[in-house]
């Protein structure tokens, strides 16, 4: 199975990530974190995305806040899918960084997720990888199910209390 590869700007931002991590744990979806910035560690950021899919990456989550560059700069240096994870903080809450993450030149795409939506940039990965493994779309349509019951039995228990 391909690895996802998580980059996070500062460490800072490690307490949003790891609902990524904890997502790709309980799908058993190896992956690799790192502190890389698209400022600060321009080179070391170009090589991971340069190298990311002969070192067996298939897709990578980019978490950052503010100016939040760094999920473009990993895209225009690979073509995996990148999703980025704007992280709330800063003037604008984490506005600046959502605009900064979607608002992407035509030809260097990356998929966004709400504002500290660690979770959902794992579960996106994680579709993306389930097109070429049936085990791990199989895991997928299981949680969608394990959820959607979960669900149904906060509906059956607020219906019986009130």
């Amino acid at each position: 199975m391909k690895k996802v590869g998580i980059v996070m700007g500062s460490d800072s931002d490690l307490p949003i990530v790891q609902k990524a991590i904890d997502m790709l744990k309980s799908l058993e979806i190896p992956y690799e974190v790192h502190i890389y910035s698209a400022h600060r560690t321009p080179v070391e950021a170009r090589d991971f995305a340069l190298n990311a899919r002969v070192n067996g990456f298939g897709a990578i989550i980019c978490a950052a806040g503010m100016a939040a560059h760094l999920a473009g700069a990993i895209a225009a240096n690979t073509t995996l899918p990148v999703v980025g994870i704007p992280c709330k903080g800063g003037m604008m809450d984490g506005m600046d960084a959502l605009l900064s993450t979607v608002q992407m030149p035509t030809g260097i795409p990356v998929a966004t997720v709400a504002i500290n939506g660690a979770a959902n940039a794992a579960l996106l990965c994680a579709q993306i990888l389930a097109v070429e493994d049936k085990g791990l779309a199989e895991k997928l349509d299981a949680k969608r199910k394990s959820d959607a019951a979960k669900v149904l039995q906060k509906d059956a228990d607020i219906a019986a209390n009130l």
